[in-house]
């Protein structure tokens, strides 16, 4: 099974479970029913699950390409020697389908269990992961897909909890989403990627504007993330106030803004390896955050 989960990034699509199960806590204020937390985790599971082995099966011609010459370190969150089994042929390409159609087969019905217009969402990150992988070649701009796919699951958890929410507060959580996923997730991973993406002729960030400009766009993208965070608790009817605002920006400083600030310095690739992973746990700390308040409350 291992080979299986690398191909889905298991390790870190868990990670990812976090930043939904803090944006469903901090919109409703409260615990959900606990029927309802254990199909809400089993269905994330599965949608991640599906998302991630996706991308490889779309990328699996260029990784091979990319990774011709062997496949970097990668970062302490998914480091595995099975990084891209299908690119390395430690898994067939049919296995790796029927996984992908697995789990999505699961998430879609998960979703409908949940609210039936979270299938939609699901199938608009899987279409969007499948334009995201097309354009490695075209423009860096795919960069902006990855920040809708990312954006998904949170909304979904979002139409979980509440089956008529505020179009305005779905988009100051989209925003904050967004803008982490570019500066703390993607560009960081171009980035460490650079030597392969370089024998492909990628589009990236860090390769068409060099990383002076693209240390510039980690830096703004995760000050605001910081600063849109500071706007979250108007999503949530539990009266946060400042302890709660202090904590946050004190999560942002430590794992986004300094690594960030020393990857602008240093312009290092491991510094930016070391980025992603800190901000890998950005979502896990704001649910641990949220949850302290909760549980207070």
């Amino acid at each position: 099974m291992k080979k299986f989960f690398a191909l889905s990034r298991t390790t870190h699509g868990v990670l990812d479970l976090a930043m939904p199960g803090f944006v469903a806590l901090l919109w409703l204020g409260d615990f959900p029913h606990w029927q309802v937390i254990l199909l809400s985790i089993f269905t994330a599971f599965a949608g991640y699950t599906a998302i991630y082995a996706l991308n490889d099966l779309v990328g699996i011609a260029v990784d091979k390409e990319k990774f011709a010459g062997g496949i970097n370190a990668g970062y302490s969150v998914e480091a595995s020697d099975m990084r891209y089994p299908l690119a390395q042929n430690v898994l067939s390409y049919k296995s790796g389908l029927l996984w992908f159609a697995f789990w999505f087969v699961l998430a879609l019905i998960g979703s409908y269990l949940l609210n039936p217009k979270i299938i939609f969402i699901l199938i608009a990150a899987a279409i969007l992961e499948v334009i995201y992988c097309l354009l490695l070649k075209v423009t860096y701009l795919r960069t902006f897909v990855s920040g809708l796919v990312k954006s998904s699951g949170p909304i979904a958890a979002i139409f979980v909890v509440d089956k008529s929410p505020s179009l305005s507060l779905v988009l100051l959580i989209l925003a904050w989403v967004f803008v982490w996923e570019i500066g703390g997730q993607n560009t960081p991973a171009d980035w460490n990627d650079t030597a392969e993406d370089k024998r492909v002729n990628a589009k990236t960030i860090p390769l068409q504007f060099g990383t002076q400009k693209a240390g510039l766009v980690v830096l703004f993208t995760l000050i605001l993330t910081v600063i849109i965070s500071l706007f979250l608790p108007k999503v949530s009817p539990l009266s946060l106030g400042l302890p709660y605002s202090l904590a946050t920006i004190a999560i942002g400083i430590f794992l986004l803004l300094i690594p960030a600030y020393q990857l602008y310095q240093t312009q290092e690739g491991r510094k930016a390896a070391a980025l992603f992973d800190k901000a890998s746990y950005y979502p896990l700390a704001q649910l641990t955050l949220i949850t302290i308040f909760v549980l207070l409350a």
